[in-house]
């Protein structure tokens, strides 16, 4: 194969950018790998003259979409422009039209993942998204070829740079929430808007995902249980760390039989666990599966170069099964049918800080509160609160459904004695699987 490989990019931003700069300054490798030149042909944007950090011939921009969707000289396309509705018709119209797609948006595969999916393979197309998860880490690559003999059980993630980095600086500097988040809006880390993220959506996205793939079952958006970042206090964390924890914003999905369970929340993580250690903005995959045990998969989960390594290498995959004549052929359809746990099928540990009123047989009522439903407390601190006459209570439990918990969460909320329900986060220990 000699002819050159023609790519159509839709959006010169920063992962767009990086892209660009890949192709064009590893040119001789991708030859190599590959067999041919590959060569940016047309790239989409919304303003022709803006001043960017990568030199294209003005030639080579439009801001017309049909430039690329339509050019039948083009035999990839790129999107890295973002948007899921628009967006996605315009993957439709380039997989219908016989090019192949290499995307990065974690939100419109999340949503429309699926379908995309099956119009690549009914129209013998590649549709690769490595880089909508993690950025530079190959975690999909990794789920899908390299653990593809295995059985994977269990997945837990810090798929999210931006809260990763925020309780990061909470826990070493002993910040209020508030003012970190600001410093990472200062840094570039987090959106003007940073609900997405923050909010646990952006990683729920991703977990959804990463179950689709891991566990060969359609896991929706609407499937993730999701908890934020944004009520935790400095308080949390002082004691997560005494009590020999991490807190971080952990995606989890588990799989028992034939049944998954999908979340997004903070959670305690034993300071030995691999995860713990993820600091600052980078992210972190660990996968366990019956065969190969526990893996992790580590990296920067962002940025402009990592990101576009991990959808260059998608565009490398594209062109080699090009050669081969094998396009379209990859996309593997979910096996099983989706099968969600109820909530007395999920089981972990809890951290739970309370305020209670500080008065003797206080704490003998939440003891008995808990006893009644079986569940034990493996870690206790009572301290009183300064400045008032309430006591307050942190306990880490033993394991116990989720059912169980939560109704022991409203028992306590209408006890007298309990002025207010502080914070309940997830606890996870070492090799609980």
């Amino acid at each position: 194969m000699t002819k050159s490989i023609s790519v159509g990019l839709l959006g010169l931003g920063t992962v767009g950018s990086g892209v660009v700069k890949i192709i064009e300054n590893h040119q001789d490798k991708l030859s190599h790998q590959v067999g041919c030149p590959v060569e940016v042909k047309k790239v989409v944007v919304k303003d022709i003259d803006k001043k960017r950090d990568v030199e294209i011939s003005e030639d080579r921009l439009t801001t017309n979409v049909e430039d690329v969707l339509h050019n039948a000289e083009i035999d990839v396309v790129i999107e890295v422009m973002g948007g899921v509705e628009e967006t996605r018709d315009y993957i439709l119209t380039a997989l219908r039209n016989k090019k192949h797609v290499v995307t990065a948006n974690k939100d419109l595969m999340a949503v429309y993942g699926s379908e995309l999916l099956t119009v690549a393979s009914e129209n013998n197309c590649d549709l690769f998204y490595e880089a909508s998860v993690a950025g530079g880490i190959p975690i999909l690559r990794g789920l899908a070829d390299g653990l593809a003999s295995d059985r994977i059980t269990k997945m837990m993630g810090i798929v999210n740079g931006t809260t990763n980095f925020i309780l990061t600086k909470m826990t070493k500097e002993g910040s209020a929430y508030d003012e970190v988040l600001k410093e990472a809006q200062d840094l570039g880390y987090a959106e003007a808007d940073p609900t997405s993220d923050v909010g646990g959506l952006d990683a729920a996205r991703k977990m959804a995902i990463l179950a689709t793939l891991g566990f060969s079952m359609k896991i929706d958006l609407d499937d993730v249980r999701v908890q934020g970042i944004t009520e935790v206090t400095e308080e949390d964390l002082q004691y997560s760390k005494q009590l020999g924890y991490t807190m971080k914003l952990i995606g989890y999905a588990h799989r028992d039989g034939d049944n998954v369970e999908v979340s997004v929340q903070p959670t305690l993580l034993a300071d030995t666990h691999p995860l713990a250690s993820v600091s600052d903005e980078y992210n972190a995959v660990y996968v366990y599966g019956e065969a190969v045990g526990e893996t992790m998969f580590y990296g920067p989960g962002a940025g402009s170069l990592p990101t576009a390594t991990a959808v260059v290498s998608d565009l490398v995959g594209v062109m080699k099964n090009m050669r081969l004549g094998v396009n379209g052929k990859s996309a593997v359809t979910p096996r099983y049918p989706k099968q969600l746990k109820a909530e007395d099928e999920m089981f972990s540990k809890h951290f739970l800080r309370i305020h209670v009123k500080d008065q003797v047989g206080a704490f003998a009522k939440l003891t008995t509160l808990f006893s009644e439903r079986g569940v034990s407390f493996e870690k206790i601190i009572q301290l009183p609160v300064k400045g008032s006459e309430l006591a307050e209570i942190v306990v880490v439990t033993h394991k116990t459904s989720q059912k169980d918990y939560e109704e022991i969460l409203q028992q306590l909320r209408d006890l007298p004695i309990v002025e207010n329900v502080k914070s309940s986060y997830r606890v996870e220990g070492v090799g609980t699987v």
